[in-house]
This record gives structure tokens, sequence and C-alpha cells, in this order.
């Protein structure tokens, strides 16, 4: 018995050839992806000495960041290239970066 592939529902982009939109100071969101229940993945990209206004609370769902490159602050600690960090539901942080970045985000409740 062979078993067939199965592509339905499945898709890609490439984050630099999606337009980013300035959500702040310095911050540029690309979104590559979202289903009908708002789980979705996006490219945020900092320009150095891009700071987030405030502070993100994470109080509907957690959020997942993946550092692509550059250096992410949280508001405690630099992160480099290649850190992994769950932020759990209820919790919060302080966006920046001095050096700029770009961050895979996952947010997997919707």
């Amino acid at each position: 018995m062979s078993e067939s592939l199965n592509f339905e529902g499945v898709m890609s982009s490439i984050w630099k050839n999606i337009e980013g939109i300035e959500v702040a100071p310095g911050i540029y969101e690309r979104e590559l992806w979202r289903d009908d229940h708002n789980k979705r993945a996006m490219v945020y990209e900092f320009k150095p000495g891009a700071v987030f206004p405030g502070i993100d609370r994470h109080d509907s769902g957690p959020e997942q960041i993946y550092v692509i490159s550059g250096v992410f602050n949280d508001g405690v600690m630099d992160h480099p290239e290649g850190t992994f960090i769950h932020q759990p539901k209820g919790s919060s942080h302080a966006p920046s970066s001095s050096t700029g970045c770009v961050l895979l985000v996952l947010y997997p409740e919707g």
C-alpha cells in the first residue's frame, strides 16, 4: 500500500516579501499566517533603538518568541539570536532592542 502526500491547507510565506506595518515607532509587524480562531504567526522587526510603548500584557493567551536575528530585550534581560521565549498567559514584558532584531512570534491560542 502506498501513501500519497496531502497538501490541503498548506501555505507558505516569505516574511521579507510582506510589507511591514509600523505598529509602534521603529517596530514593524508582518502577518505570516492566521486561522479562523485568531491563532497566528507574525514577524516583528525592531529597528535599532526601538521600544514598545508601555507594557505588553498577555491576558488573553500565551506568546511564543523566537529571535531570528539581533538582540531582543524583554525589559529585564537581552536575548540573542537563536533564543526561544515562552510568555505564558498572564505574563507581561517591555519589548525593546538597542541593536535591532527580527522576531518570529506565535500566538498559539488565538
